[in-house]
C-alpha cells in the first residue's frame, strides 16, 4: 500500500473524556494508511470494551495487510464483521457486557484511493476547495426523520432523542456498514470525530477551525477545547488528516479507551 507520487497523509489523533463523563468510551487510531474512530456504548465498562475492540481490530488489520493488491472495502467489511462476532461472544460469556456496542468510522488508504466504512453517529468530513462536506450519514432517529422530511436539520439539533442511534456494531448479524470507495485530491483535509464534538460544535466552527489551523495536532486540540468550552457533555475524539506532499510517517497513534486498556494490560 505504498503512497505514490510523493503524496501521503499528515495526521494527528486526540481524545478527551470531556467535562461531564467519568470514563472515556471513545477510541481512535491513526496511521499512514488507516484512520478509525469508535464511540462505545453500554453499561459496566461495555462502551470502553466495545470501542477498544473495534480499534484494536483496525490496528490488527493495518499490521497484517500487504503493501499492495488489497480490496480496501472488503478488508474493512471483514474486520467489522470480526468485531461484531467478538462482541457477540464476549456478551455471551459476560452478562454484564450485554447491550454493549460501538460506532465505527474508518478510512483505509492506498495512494489517493481510500475506502470509507461507517456505522453509527460518529462522522467523517472532507475539506476541499474551500468547502466542508460531511461524507458519512448518521444512523440516528433524528437523521431518519430529516430524511423523511418530517423535521428540519435545525429541529434535529434540538430534538430530545437526537442521541438515539439506530445502527451500531453490537454483536448481531454481520455488522451493517455503509461502504464506499473514494479518491482524494492533494490538499484535501479529513476530520473523523465522535458526536462529542459535533453535538456541541457546529459546521461553521468546524470549517473555520479546519481552515485556519494548519497543523493537524493543533487543529485536533483546538476542536476538543471548543467542545469542552461548550459544556463537554460527552467524550470527544478527533482525527485530523491532510492528504498531500508530506513525508510518509511511520507513527501509529492509538487514543482513548483503546490506549488506556493497552496500558492497563
Amino acid at each position: 500500500m505504498a503512497l505514490n507520487e510523493g503524496l501521503a497523509l499528515r495526521y494527528a489523533a486526540r481524545s478527551d473524556v470531556g467535562v461531564r463523563r467519568e470514563a472515556n468510551e471513545d477510541s481512535g487510531y491513526a496511521s499512514a494508511r488507516l484512520l478509525a474512530i469508535a464511540d462505545g456504548m453500554g453499561g459496566h465498562a461495555g462502551g470502553e470494551v466495545a470501542s477498544s475492540l473495534a480499534v484494536t481490530a483496525m490496528v490488527a488489520l493495518d499490521e497484517r495487510l500487504p503493501d499492495s493488491g488489497v480490496d480496501l472495502t472488503a478488508a474493512l467489511k471483514d474486520a467489522a464483521r470480526d468485531v461484531n462476532h467478538t462482541l457477540h461472544d464476549m456478551s455471551e460469556q459476560d452478562p454484564t457486557l450485554r447491550g454493549m456496542g460501538t460506532t465505527l468510522t474508518a478510512m483505509l488508504w492506498d495512494g489517493a484511493t481510500f475506502a470509507l466504512a461507517h456505522v453509527g453517529d460518529s462522522r467523517a468530513y472532507m475539506l476541499r476547495d474551500g468547502a466542508l462536506y460531511q461524507i458519512t450519514h448518521d444512523h440516528t432517529l433524528v437523521q431518519s426523520l430529516v430524511d423523511e422530511g418530517r423535521i428540519t436539520p435545525e429541529q434535529a439539533a434540538e430534538h430530545p432523542r437526537r442521541s438515539m442511534v439506530l445502527r451500531v456494531l453490537e454483536g448481531t448479524g454481520d455488522g451493517e456498514l455503509d461502504l464506499s470507495l473514494r479518491e482524494a485530491q492533494p490538499d484535501d483535509r479529513y476530520l473523523l470525530c465522535s458526536d462529542g464534538l459535533t453535538g456541541v460544535v457546529g459546521p461553521e466552527t468546524l470549517f473555520n477551525t479546519l481552515t485556519e489551523i494548519d497543523d493537524p495536532a493543533e487543529a485536533a486540540r483546538w476542536l476538543i477545547d471548543l467542545a469542552n468550552r461548550g459544556g463537554g457533555p460527552d467524550n470527544i475524539t478527533c482525527i485530523v488528516a491532510d492528504f498531500g506532499a508530506h513525508p510518509v510517517s511511520a507513527e501509529r497513534s492509538v487514543v482513548g479507551a483503546a490506549a488506556e486498556r493497552r496500558l492497563a494490560h
